[in-house]
């Protein structure tokens, strides 16, 4: 801002030296003594083309043709400063009262080249030239100047910092009014860096003091297409603010399209609508701190404070504390304005869309008393949220969640392609209410401790599910299986409709290709034990699975094994009991009852036979032994006739 009042003055200048000799120098002198001043007062060199024309009464006003203002030695040998032409007017009465009041300044679609070298330089820094004549004693208190209004129309600004990429915003209007020297300046800005027209109101309370780098107290208004930002603080040349920021937003996705961000698709409960308030503080470069933060995002309430480093991309560290968060909508917001994907019994195919995993870099700690999420209810939270090149990390070191605790993490991945990952823990948690909410199976309760590591790569739920890799761990104590009764079953052959209670259960599991596999599962009852092998398809939400129940008492305490098959949609599984094999093991039992009653009657009848109790096989070869030694002695003395 200091160059644009040194040229003015320069101008300012030589209106004052034109009044003495207005009808005795052509216009091409008086171009030359206004390029004069102005390279006297900013040290570059100035070029000014075209009729340098002025009036007398009552403004005493000079219009320039082509005007540029060279660039700084290290910046390039384009100009800093150029424009179609530039008008300066100044009060005549005022001017002969002995002040100097610019009524105004007007330049027609100026081109304004900014630069900022890596050391820190900045091509706007001037200085007078040291060929300039030093002022009188007591000529600045001759005379009083005043600029009332300056305006800029269609102009070009191009910025470049430190060699990175330029930025360039066209169609830019500016409007500054100071009509007391001493006094505030009310400053007018519109522009529109993405097409969408952005209006900039503010005012800034003591303008001089603000030229010369003083901390000044400064009011401003935005207004963007979707919403408004306020901001009442103090600010300095240098871009350097304190004070509190407000932000009201109905659509921010557009308000941050309008400012050049790019269109993205944000969530609802993420910010579609978002109420802000905090104290604020940026320094000069770039970095803003933000404390006592009140933030509404949809319908989730957060306070806490974050600190941002506003770059290209902006880097973001925040510590927030939330009542009840809402994220129910994520996933519809996520498939939003992807086309309409087709309906069927399954896993949505409809595209996911993660850019938002893009737009800023960070740590985000959150303390949550609930989250609600588009599956499921949890309880209490502490979160911690690394974002690093589309790259999000859930650390998770509290989640409240199926009646029991939830530890771990979780990744999604958006670099190249969408994918989805993590390890997670459960203790103590309630397999009913995890099964019904995750894979929609309400036949299992229980309390359990689980792990799992996951991967998942796809741009829809489908075939993330489909491609689920990975491996985990079950652990239960008692629990209930609904749809099956192992007694009944055992018994009867008939175990279907009821439900088994069952004192333990343990199993491990790989996953692959969207399929869970399983061949240790171990599931133990009072009177009964089962084991388990199979295939759960997560993808296709079906299963394929035999279950093997045995009853340990059974055929003289040999046990007795039934399998079962439950095959089918997990919605409607099939629970298929081997009817043969509960047939033919009843059948078995039966003979082992008739074979032991055979040699209960055998033995009977033997010891009637041999006229002693027989129990077992050693005592009827003992008794038949002696019957048989008896029966020969009789007959031998038979024989010799010794009767």
């Amino acid at each position: 801002m200091r160059w644009i009042v040194r040229i003015i003055g320069a101008l300012v200048v030589s209106l004052v030296l034109l009044v003495v000799g207005l009808f005795l120098l052509p216009g091409e002198k008086i171009a030359q003594l206004a390029a004069e001043q102005i390279r006297v007062q900013t040290g570059r060199a100035v070029s000014i083309g075209g009729d340098v024309r002025f009036t007398l009464w009552p403004v005493v006003g000079v219009r320039t043709g082509p005007l540029s203002v060279a660039n700084a030695d290290w910046a390039g040998t384009e100009p800093m400063f150029s424009a179609e032409s530039l008008s300066v007017g100044v009060s005549a009465p005022a001017l002969l009262a002995g002040n100097i009041r610019v009524t105004e300044v007007v330049a027609e679609r100026p081109l304004l080249r900014l630069r900022r070298a890596q050391d820190g330089r900045g091509n706007w820094e001037i200085a007078p030239s040291g060929t300039a004549a030093a002022p009188r004693e007591g000529a600045a208190a001759a005379r009083q100047a005043t600029l009332e209004r300056l305006a800029l129309s269609g102009a070009r600004l191009e910025w470049i910092d430190g060699g990175s990429a330029p930025v360039v915003v066209d169609g830019v209007d500016l409007t500054l009014d100071w009509p007391d020297a001493a006094g505030a300046a009310d400053i007018a800005l519109a522009l529109a860096p993405a097409g969408e027209r952005i209006e900039v109101e503010g005012t800034i309370g003591n303008f001089q003091s603000f030229l010369a780098g003083e901390v000044t107290p400064v009011s401003a208004q935005i207004h963007a297409p979707g919403g408004n930002i306020a901001f009442e603080g103090r600010a300095s040349t240098d871009g350097a603010a304190a004070g509190k920021l407000a932000l009201k937003a109905s659509d921010s996705a557009r308000m941050l399209a309008a400012a050049g961000l790019g269109r993205v698709s944000i969530p609802e409960g993420a910010g579609r609508t978002i109420n802000a308030a905090t104290d604020m503080t940026y320094t000069a470069d770039g970095r803003l701190a933000l404390r006592q933060l009140a933030l509404t995002l949809d319908q989730n309430h957060l306070t806490g404070a974050a600190d941002l480093e506003l770059a290209a991309k902006p880097r973001i560290v925040a510590r927030l504390n939330a009542g009840a968060l809402d994220l129910t909508k994520l996933s519809a917001a996520a498939t939003a304005g992807a086309g309409s994907a087709p309906t069927t019994e399954g896993w949505s195919t409809a595209p996911i869309d993660a850019s938002a995993l893009a737009l800023f870099d960070g740590t985000i700690d959150l303390t949550a008393e609930s989250i609600r999420t588009p599956v499921t209810q949890f309880g209490a939270a502490q979160l911690r949220l690394s974002i690093d090149r589309a790259r999000a990390v859930a650390d998770i070191a509290r989640l409240d969640g199926f009646g029991g605790a939830l530890t771990g993490q979780f990744v999604a991945n958006n670099r190249n392609g969408l994918s989805v990952g993590g390890k997670l823990n459960a203790s103590g948690i309630e397999m009913a209410q995890a099964l019904k909410d995750l894979a929609d199976i309400e036949r299992f309760s229980g309390k359990a401790d689980a792990t799992v590591e996951f991967l998942g790569v796809g741009n829809s739920e489908d075939q993330i599910m489909r491609s689920l890799s990975g491996q985990g761990g079950l652990r239960m104590g008692q629990g209930v299986i609904a749809g099956v009764d192992l007694n009944a079953l055992m018994t009867s052959g008939q175990g279907s409709g009821g439900t088994t209670v069952f004192d333990s259960l343990a199993a491990s599991y790989t996953m692959t290709g969207g399929n869970l596999t399983n061949d240790d599962l171990v599931l133990s009852l009072k009177n009964y034990r089962a084991d388990g092998k199979g295939r759960i398809g997560i993808g296709a939400r079906d299963i394929d699975y035999l279950f093997t129940p045995t009853a340990l008492r059974a055929r003289g305490g040999e046990g007795l094994s039934v399998p079962i098959l439950i095959t089918g949609p997990w919605a409607h599984p099939r629970i298929k009991p081997d009817l043969e094999g509960v047939l033919k093991a009843k059948a078995d039992a039966r003979l082992d009852v008739l074979e032991q009653e055979a040699k209960e009657k055998a033995k009977q009848k033997l010891s009637e036979r041999l006229g002693v109790p027989v129990e077992d096989r050693q005592q009827a070869e003992d008794a038949l032994k002696s019957k048989l030694q008896e029966e020969a002695k009789k007959g031998l003395l038979k024989l010799l006739n010794k009767n």
